[in-house]
């Protein structure tokens, strides 16, 4: 919007010629007012955008091997679930409760804000609805007392990068590369949700006792099972998130939008290309 004055009259002759910068009428155009409307408007419409429709993520760890790995960015939506204040910027309180809210399906990958302090988003898949009976027996999963069908499948394999430790035992050669080489099983939710879990071998949360899950929360694991602090563990900060009340959800992970191996140097841009995962980008979560 621009300030107005009146118009001086002068002589045709005197008249200067006409300018793509100013309206018809011959009145001036305050640019620096209207870079700062436009400036507005866009901050506005990237607010909504993040807040209401879609917005980015990235994977900074490997508890969700192997569907997610470290240096993955992807877009979650965030209308699924409905809307809280963890849905806006700083988790503003503007919005009392959860509104338009919609229960996830076990098997979802959700983006959440953690338990105890809720401040930092976490990334893990739901499991246990409320109502639900959860428990591990052996690095099995059982779900209202029973067993999740768990059957092997080939070693997930992953290329050795900057984004990638391998662990201890698990880095191999394949035609002449490292690679870390991971036990995959797949896992069969009551509801037909299949996907795949890595299980490096027996540690103290393959066994645990029944969690219930109350209502309004979310019973959430990593696939990565062996190095993921979920809901197997109690809310701490940095550590376990215990049972996750659903106005904590903040989307729903929903494609990739990039990937990359973090080979990538800002010094030397052909480097950009070299470390993408293009095989990764663009698939569905």
């Amino acid at each position: 919007m621009s300030d107005t004055h009146s118009a001086t009259k002068i002589d045709a002759a005197e008249k200067p010629a006409a300018s793509t910068d100013s309206p018809k009428d011959g009145r001036p155009v305050k640019k620096d007012e209207n870079f700062f409307s436009f400036l507005f408007w866009l901050v506005l419409g990237v607010v909504v955008l993040r807040s209401f429709i879609i917005s980015p993520f990235n994977i900074p760890s490997e508890s969700m091997l192997p569907r997610l790995l470290t240096g993955d960015y992807l877009f979650a939506t965030k209308w699924s679930y409905g809307y809280s204040k963890y849905s806006l910027p700083f988790s503003l309180p503007l919005i009392p409760g959860r509104v338009l809210a919609s229960q996830p399906e076990r098997g979802d990958v959700v983006i959440f804000k953690a338990p105890p302090d809720n401040d930092v988003d976490y990334i893990k898949r739901v499991i246990g609805l409320p109502g639900d009976e959860v428990q591990m027996k052996g690095g099995q999963l059982w779900i209202n007392g029973k067993s999740v069908p768990k059957v092997k499948v080939a070693n997930f394999i992953v290329p050795v990068s900057p984004n990638t430790d391998c662990g201890p035992g698990f880095e191999t050669t394949d035609n002449g590369k490292d690679v870390c080489s991971y036990p995959q099983f797949r896992e069969t939710l009551p509801n037909g949700k299949s996907y795949t879990v890595l299980d490096m071998g027996p540690t103290p949360q393959d066994d645990t006792g029944v969690f219930v899950v109350p209502e309004g929360h979310l019973f959430l694991m990593g696939d990565n099972r062996d190095n993921s602090m979920d809901s197997r563990f109690p809310a701490v900060e940095g550590g376990g998130v215990g049972m996750v009340p659903q106005e904590n959800l903040v989307g729903k992970a929903s494609i990739m939008m990039f990937s990359t191996d973090g080979s990538a140097e800002w010094i030397k841009p052909w480097t950009w290309f070299t470390a993408a995962r293009w095989s990764r980008i663009g698939s569905v979560i």
